[in-house]
């Protein structure tokens, strides 16, 4: 995920980029301390998500967004220390709205929803695409190696993966087979209705999930139809709540 930050205060622009830096599938392409500055980066870098101060000198957030076309506009989440602009903020569509000084768990709750909101955006778009021809939209199967041999793994028969190094883990009926994939780089080649992410290094096949339940650090504990336990990060539970909430 690509973001921009925008804020006319230093120490606010480092305090965004320092929280974004905790975590490994978002990366900061820009940053602005006005208006101008925002306007020229959101044209040449085309940010998916844009984190921006309401109040700065001259030109406001608000109207910088009132500027681009509303099918053009990236996610928006607004960062402002007065609650009286947030009518205003919705009135150009943004994702959230978060009061200075930003809490940690509401600047997570605003990135896991960003995460979500860009993967059903993505899809839109694959659907309103017509793939080429004799080509399904994602892959349906993975060559792996297996000792000496390549062998293929049924994406619909992946369990759950996990990150290994410069490799993904795929899990299947009991064994692990080893994709020269990044766990990121794979999340985009599978079906985001069928796999989730719930950790930095975890991606689990959404059907095969049996229970979740929270944990007293705001993280939650998942556990499969076989019985494996696995965690789901903070940053992640809403994204998956989102999923889950789609299947019923």
């Amino acid at each position: 995920m690509r973001v921009l930050v925008v804020d006319d205060e230093p120490l606010a622009r480092r305090g965004v980029i320092r929280r974004l830096a905790e975590h490994p599938d978002v990366i900061v392409v820009g940053e602005a301390e006005d208006s101008e500055t925002a306007r020229m980066q959101l044209t040449q870098l085309a940010p998916d998500l844009v984190f921006m101060d309401i109040e700065m000198p001259g030109i406001s957030g608000l109207d910088v967004l009132r500027d681009v076309a509303r099918d053009d506009r990236p996610l928006i989440v607004f960062l402002t220390a007065y609650e009286q602009f947030a009518l205003g903020a919705f009135e150009v569509s943004a994702l959230d709205y978060l009061l200075k000084p930003v809490d940690d768990l509401r600047f997570d709750e605003a990135l896991s929803r960003s995460r979500q909101m860009l993967a059903q955006r993505r899809l839109a778009r694959n659907l309103t695409q017509a793939p080429p021809e004799n080509k399904a939209p994602f892959p349906d199967r993975f060559m792996v190696r297996e000792g000496n041999r390549s062998v293929f793994v049924s994406a619909g028969e992946i369990e759950w993966v996990e990150a290994m190094g410069d490799y993904a883990g795929l899990h299947v009926k009991g064994k692990a087979y080893l994709l020269r994939e990044t766990v990121h780089n794979l999340l985009e080649k599978l079906d985001p209705s069928r796999f989730v992410r719930i950790h930095r290094s975890t991606i689990v096949r959404v059907d095969l999930i049996a229970d979740i339940k929270t944990l007293t650090n705001k993280d939650s504990l998942l556990r499969l139809l076989d019985g494996t336990p696995l965690r789901v990060s903070r940053s992640y539970s809403e994204a998956l709540r989102d999923v889950l909430r789609s299947q019923r």
